[in-house]
């Protein structure tokens, strides 16, 4: 099948090749009509813009996409990577990763960079913090440039694959709730992801279905990184009335429930004697830290192979492909930092 050109774009619009590559570059020399109408052109062919690679020694640039992550330390998307690495090989690829660092103009700096370069595609794990963070990714989505996301944005029509955080919070909370716990936390995670909202929606609707009563103080806003665990641990818990004991937790990662142990480790606090932790993404360390970390497993493998798979298919493909929202389910995996508590208190 023959691939389609900014030439074939340009006659089939009645448009020069220089008023394309203007809408393609967003430069503000094309009446609005002109550009609308390239620009149904460009998605009804399927059209997909070329970037600025050039060859190399007189050798092709082989075929790429790119990952971006939102947190370089984080190991839940070093583990993603690696799937998404191992897939792209398989289909020839090779893999670009780069790191937004929770911040939207390095986000929208990088995407644009991977387009301009020739780069087929991207994986992006998005930062969100209101509406106007999300325009990059609507001029992507209006350049037919192929992207899939990490979690769902609210008013972004494309390829999704993620997690049921709602229900795999929600799981957790009621096997604490199943073991005796009657005092349950949660620390929350960063408020620029919509994984943050979707985890809290799955720690009420626990409590919902249960004879428990929620209240608002029970969500306490930690963030995602080791420090913030361990900050926030020791912040919560140096003044802590120890009668209250014993409580569960539900963290947003595993690396906050890491931190938050390593706090009360400092307190002379025991997990799980009194305090009992559940992370989240079951990363490599948290099955051989001390106690082990009883988690919620993120199947890593399946998100990013499928995340890779419907970025090539869409790369490849020579028609506008139907936009896929592949949600998948977690497990709890129970470890030494959870226990059955006889007698609990009431709250």
């Amino acid at each position: 099948m023959k691939k389609i050109t900014i030439n074939d774009v340009a006659k089939t619009a009645g448009v020069s090749k220089g008023t394309v590559s203007a809408v393609i570059n967003s430069r503000s020399t094309v009446n609005a009509k002109t550009r609308e109408h390239i620009l149904r052109v460009m998605k009804n062919l399927n059209y997909q813009p070329l970037g600025q690679a050039r060859n190399l020694r007189g050798q092709k640039i082989g075929k790429s996409i790119g990952l971006i992550m939102r947190e370089l330390d984080n190991p839940f998307y070093a583990a993603v990577a690696v799937e998404i690495k191992k897939y792209a090989n398989s289909r020839g690829y090779i893999l670009f990763i780069a790191s937004s660092e929770s911040d939207h103009q390095n986000e929208e700096n990088i995407a644009q960079l991977f387009a301009a370069n020739n780069v087929k595609g991207v994986i992006i794990a998005p930062v969100i913090n209101g509406t106007v963070e999300i325009e990059h990714l609507f001029h992507l989505k209006m350049l037919n440039y192929p992207f899939v996301m990490l979690e769902e944005v609210q008013g972004i029509l494309a390829n999704v694959v993620s997690i049921n955080n709602v229900k795999a919070t929600s799981d957790a909370v009621k096997f604490l709730i199943d073991n005796g716990h009657t005092h349950i936390l949660h620390f929350s995670g960063p408020k620029f992801a919509s994984h943050t909202v979707e985890r809290i929606k799955g720690f009420r609707k626990a409590f919902s279905e249960s004879h428990l009563a929620f209240h608002d103080d029970l969500v306490v806003c930690c963030g995602s990184h080791f420090h913030d665990g361990f900050e926030k641990g020791v912040a919560y818990f140096k003044n802590f009335d120890r009668k209250k004991f014993p409580i569960a937790i539900v963290c947003y990662n595993d690396v906050v429930a890491l931190g938050l142990m390593s706090a009360l480790h400092q307190l002379n606090i025991k997990v799980p004697e009194h305090v009992s932790i559940i992370g989240n993404d079951d990363i490599e360390f948290a099955r051989h830290w001390s106690p082990a970390l009883s988690t919620i497993s993120t199947p890593f493998e399946k998100l990013g192979r499928k995340a890779a798979e419907i970025l090539i298919n869409n790369i490849e493909s020579d028609r506008a492909l139907p936009i896929e929202n592949i949600i998948l389910d977690s497990k709890i995996v129970t470890r030494e930092t959870t226990r059955k508590v006889q007698g609990s208190r009431e709250t």
